[in-house]
């Protein structure tokens, strides 16, 4: 899962890469500019609708048309490997996808950052490596915490955009546990922070009974 999942980093790179190139080259040949973030399908569009007349405009258009090309092929690999690293994910009896805002990709990369849970001694030692323990920044009496910036970055940002799903939905505990913790005064920087450490809690809690076995129950 690991290998699987650093190789789509790597391909969505190339990919936002390929779009920036895209993107540079479509401004040059459409007057004004194009703005907006730029899909494959969007920039095939507009290429579609571009017939230059210059040699440099023509040959700008040529080498957007090869980059469109390579993009495209590399959505077909990012789209490939989706569907190994889902039935790796299913292959392990992964309990991760439960938890609402956790997909496969994000199931894998958080297996493969964590390895082996068991060398975790509690969910606080967990909430420290993943950098979800806050630290305080109290002043006087007002009570504040602020982000930690140790721990693994690779988990902490697979659980901020956990968090960030979470946050924004009506159907599940996650979202109304973020509301309640605006309506007692927190900012929404400080209200996502205890919503990431509540997921941690409970991503640790699941890995550790995946490695137990399915005795085990999950709330």
């Amino acid at each position: 899962m690991r290998l699987l999942s650093e190789r789509r980093e790597d391909l969505l790179a190339e990919r936002t890469r390929a779009l920036n190139r895209l993107h540079a080259l479509l401004r040059d040949l459409v007057p004004g500019g194009v703005r907006g973030a730029l899909s494959t399908h969007r920039a095939a569009r507009i290429l579609h609708g571009i017939r230059p007349q210059s040699t440099p405009a023509q040959v700008r258009r040529r080498l957007a048309s090869e980059i469109l090309r390579e993009a495209r092929i590399l959505n077909r690999k990012i789209a490939d490997l989706d569907e190994r690293i889902g039935a790796e994910v299913e292959a392990s009896g992964s309990s991760l996808t439960e938890i609402f805002g956790v997909g496969p990709i994000m199931a894998a990369k958080i297996i493969a950052t964590v390895a082996n849970v068991a060398r975790f001694p509690s969910k606080a030692h967990f909430a420290s490596y993943s950098g979800t323990a806050p630290m305080e920044a109290s002043s006087g009496e007002v009570v504040r915490h602020r982000l930690s910036l140790a721990g693994n970055r690779r988990l902490n940002n697979a659980l901020h955009m956990i968090a960030l799903c979470q946050a924004r939905s009506d159907l599940q505990g996650g979202g109304v546990y973020y509301r309640k913790k605006l309506a007692e005064g927190k900012s929404r920087k400080e209200a996502l922070r205890c919503l990431k450490r509540r997921i941690s809690d409970a991503v640790f809690k699941t890995l550790m009974a995946d490695l137990e076995g399915p005795l085990c129950s999950v709330a």
